[in-house]
């Protein structure tokens, strides 16, 4: 990573593994993302009509389950990986939501949207990998409309011994040499278990979401811990405190 900041690093690695991202987010999970998206889905409970968008949408699955559950409402797909999004879009278009989804190239931390715009936020697997974390929730917090839910799908750290010790062996030493394998990527492959090291666990991650000033916090460890969910509310009346 010498010679490059975080973000123009993370943004590399995604452009270069986008063609066997689905396939690597199998492996990486042990197959249980879809399982724990699923989860997250029911916990949202998203209503008919309701808007969202789906910051680092990375090749869309998130995005498009959204537009599934809203059926009729806009929803926004935003990544800074282009061959991220071109691998979306085919998968989007086959379906037939092109129509109900758009596709955005932008900046999590900097999003292009006014103050109180969609019902929901979601990011998926893509919080530990940006610059400042605190600043994505504030800008999710941002363009949710009062009572608006902010949604983080995370990988998380393992607290159950002797599992954790497994997983991080596993994370570690076996994944790299996976991604080397199948995606042809050692490198960017090894640095994904190295994001998550610093990575807060779930409850830190909880007590950042209060601090943005999201209400009704929820954390979920999924799987032994390996994942977490965490749900916030943007406050009603948080709208006219918006840029304070």
């Amino acid at each position: 990573m010498e010679g490059k900041t975080k973000e123009q690093f993370v943004h590399s690695v995604f452009e270069s593994i986008a063609p066997k991202y689905d396939l690597m987010n199998d492996i990486l999970s042990f197959r249980r993302h879809k399982a724990w998206r699923n989860f997250t889905m029911r916990k949202m409970n998203v209503k008919p009509g309701s808007t969202a968008i789906d910051l680092c949408c990375g090749t869309c699955d998130w995005t498009i389950s959204l537009a599934e559950a809203s059926g009729t409402g806009s929803i926004v797909g935003l990544d800074f990986s282009q061959n991220m999004l071109d691998v979306g879009a085919d998968k989007i278009k086959r379906i037939g939501l092109d129509k109900q989804i758009r596709l955005v190239r932008g900046n999590a931390m900097e999003l292009p949207f006014e103050d109180n715009t969609f019902d929901y936020a979601t990011i998926g697997f893509a919080l530990r990998n940006v610059p400042d974390l605190v600043k994505v929730i504030e800008e999710m917090r941002r363009v949710v409309k009062p009572g608006g839910m902010v949604v983080s799908l995370e990988l998380s750290k393992p607290t159950w011994q002797p599992f954790k010790s497994i997983y991080y062996f596993y994370f570690q030493q076996v994944l790299p040499l996976l991604g080397k394998l199948i995606a042809k990527r050692y490198d960017q492959y090894k640095w994904l278990p190295e994001s998550l090291i610093h990575f807060p666990d779930h409850k830190r991650l909880a007590e950042i979401f209060r601090s943005t000033g999201l209400t009704d916090v929820q954390a979920y460890p999924l799987t032994g811990g390996i994942a977490a969910l965490h749900i916030g509310l943007k406050p009603h009346g948080a709208a006219r405190s918006e840029g304070d």
